[in-house]
């Protein structure tokens, strides 16, 4: 759907001086951090710096990697750029686009739990970015809504991309389509590997990359870390080792184009290093000067005992877990 971005926001001082649940907090050296919070979950938001979730947290545990760098930051510094990040595609046309990735961006709370973040119009993508987050009164749900707004073309096609960085080391569980409706997957193994020069493996062998009870787990490290995937099941589930399911819901277009190389849909980036990457890839967003879509992702924490190295993993059970959670009215049914 393709929409003016056109609802009202209210200033944070606004806010700040009635809600405990929603405030702007010092949080390392960032001073204009966004803070929203219920009973179990902390969010905190970074409009100084990229436009990012720098936690995700349930009972004080923060699912997200943080950099320790970041604790360091102060305005005019170097920026960074670690944990809950958005950005667009696709990857390999988008232009270096730091104003969008790392630039300063404006922080408004508006509403009880929710609070909206407007990035400056780019110059060298011709868009301007607004991130939307709403927190559950009563649960871990956080639903993230991006909006790409076509300021400055006549004509733009990017796709919305997640590249959330998660602590590393856990169990990354891609659930795929029903096998006897499809659609079907276009790669032999259901999966695209990226090798050397960024090839695209097609058919890439990996005993570190399983297909149990209709969905592929990764765990431990693959031979090489960037991943693609086609599935439309619109669910991406990750086991932390800090004892917490991470989960990213997102709807799925079968009838509309990808325009990432290999027309993925979810992509996940496991190093052998203290973070993986969680993109949900949304579909080609052609958009004429002044028009705007939105891509939502809905994520959710639940406390669940780490598997352990053998990477063991009940995945009715946990399928039946993510289709459990509460849903937003955001998401087809």
């Amino acid at each position: 759907m393709k929409y003016a971005c056109c609802a009202a926001v209210f200033t944070v001082a606004t806010f700040a001086s009635v809600l405990q649940a929603a405030d702007e907090i010092e949080y390392f050296g960032y001073t204009k951090a966004i803070e929203l919070k219920n009973d179990s979950t902390q969010v905190v938001l970074c409009p100084q710096a990229g436009g990012r979730v720098l936690e995700y947290s349930l009972h004080g545990k923060n699912v997200l990697y943080l950099s320790p760098a970041e604790k360091e930051w102060k305005p005019g510094s170097k920026s960074i750029s670690s944990a809950g990040r958005f950005d667009i595609g696709p990857e390999l046309v988008v232009p270096s686009r730091p104003v969008l990735w790392s630039g300063e961006w404006e922080g408004e709370i508006t509403g009880e739990l929710s609070a909206r973040l407007t990035s400056q119009v780019d110059k060298s993508t011709g868009v301007q970015l607004v991130r939307d987050f709403e927190l559950s009164r009563d649960s871990s749900r956080l639903i993230c809504t991006q909006t790409i707004v076509n300021k400055l073309r006549d004509v733009s096609e990017w796709c919305h991309w997640s590249r959330t960085f998660a602590v590393g080391k856990g169990i990354a569980v891609v659930f795929l389509n029903d096998p006897s409706a499809g659609p079907f997957s276009r790669f032999p193994n259901k999966y695209v590997m990226y090798e050397e020069g960024r090839l695209i493996n097609m058919q890439p062998d990996d005993p570190q990359i399983r297909e149990v009870n209709n969905a592929l787990l990764i765990y431990p490290t693959p031979r090489k870390p960037k991943l693609g995937f086609d599935s439309y099941a619109g669910s991406l589930a990750y086991l932390a080792p800090n004892d917490l399911l991470f989960v990213k819901r997102f709807n799925t277009y079968p009838n509309r184009v990808y325009n990432e190389a290999a027309g993925l849909t979810i992509s996940v980036w496991y190093p052998d290093s203290d973070m993986v990457e969680l993109e949900p890839i949304g579909p080609r967003e052609r958009l004429k000067r002044g028009e705007s879509a939105s891509f939502t992702e809905e994520w959710h924490l639940v406390e669940q005992k780490f598997p352990g190295v053998d990477g063991d993993v009940d995945v009715p059970s946990l399928r039946n877990t993510v289709d459990g959670l509460e849903s937003s009215n955001q998401l087809k049914k």
